[in-house]
């Protein structure tokens, strides 16, 4: 007879002191532990958690390059996504990204911890829903509240260009966005025609510098990179091309940390962008 192999998930629960199921009913009414595992669950976190709730963030939460809660994060514990980091945290609720950590998050369901998994939303409707969602699960209900509130007066004081300009975005390694997109959504809202719907790409597509320079675009969006760290994945928005049509005012630079993740602050991409685009009208 062939021996039965033990569920990884299960010892390692055992091996913890946790119960082989039922980690979930132990659970308080409102997390007290609460662990994220991705940038953009991080950026939700700690914009809607109270600071003792969060026993951990990622690595990436306090890198002012790419994150918008670099000074929330700072001193909080962080972890690399691993199974036997998160399970020694006991988390009563682990927030996740749906493309990230598979292996972990697969795991963390076997064993039974809370989870909450964020998509990645497609408009704004979707941005209001995913920060309701997590205030839910955090049991700051109210703060979401107030979150969505005042997303809605940020881009409802936007003031869209006039006249609609053909809009090309070009981000590291030359990915662009399309319909469909929440990048697509942020575009329409600032009053821009999105040229990469022209190009053929789906959302997730490449642009060739070929294309980008005889696309005629009224105006390029390129990802602001940080001074003093060059990359291989920016080196093609610092091509001569590009610096031309600098020169010529036909650029606009977007922080990448405002971009990255659906929350709260695209809003203040789309008066960034509404902003360029009343600039390039403008006699």
């Amino acid at each position: 007879m062939a021996r039965r192999r033990a569920c990884p998930a299960l010892a390692m629960a055992a091996w913890l002191g946790f119960p082989a199921a039922g980690w979930a009913a132990e659970a308080p009414a409102h997390p007290v532990r609460v662990v994220s595992m991705n940038l953009c669950a991080d950026e939700l976190v700690l914009r809607l958690a109270d600071r003792e709730q969060v026993a951990a963030v990622t690595a990436l939460a306090d890198d002012p390059r790419g994150s918008t809660v670099a000074r929330e994060a700072t001193g909080l514990t962080v972890t690399r996504g691993l199974s036997e980091e998160i399970v020694a945290l006991r988390p009563d609720l682990v927030v996740a990204g749906a493309f990230t950590t598979r292996t972990t998050v697969g795991l963390l369901k076997r064993i039974g911890f809370p989870l909450l998994e964020l998509g990645v939303p497609n408009d704004f409707d979707g941005v209001r829903a995913q920060i309701r969602t997590v205030a839910a699960a955090l049991g700051q209900d109210a703060r979401g509240a107030a979150m969505v509130a005042a997303f809605d007066a940020r881009l409802a004081e936007v003031v869209a260009a006039g006249k609609p300009l053909r809009a090309l975005v070009m981000r590291p390694n030359a990915f662009t966005v399309a319909p469909g997109s929440l990048g697509d959504a942020i575009l329409r809202a600032a009053g821009l025609v999105n040229v990469a719907a022209e190009l053929g790409r789906d959302r997730f597509g490449q642009v060739p510098l070929e294309a980008a320079a005889f696309a005629e675009a009224d105006l390029l969006i390129l990802d602001e990179g940080e001074p003093g760290h060059p990359s291989l994945a920016d080196a093609l928005l610092h091509h001569p091309v590009f610096d031309a049509l600098r020169r010529r005012g036909r650029t606009v630079s977007i922080p990448n940390r405002l971009w990255t993740c659906p929350g709260p602050q695209v809003a203040d991409v789309v008066a960034r962008l509404a902003a360029a685009a009343r600039g390039r009208n403008a006699p």
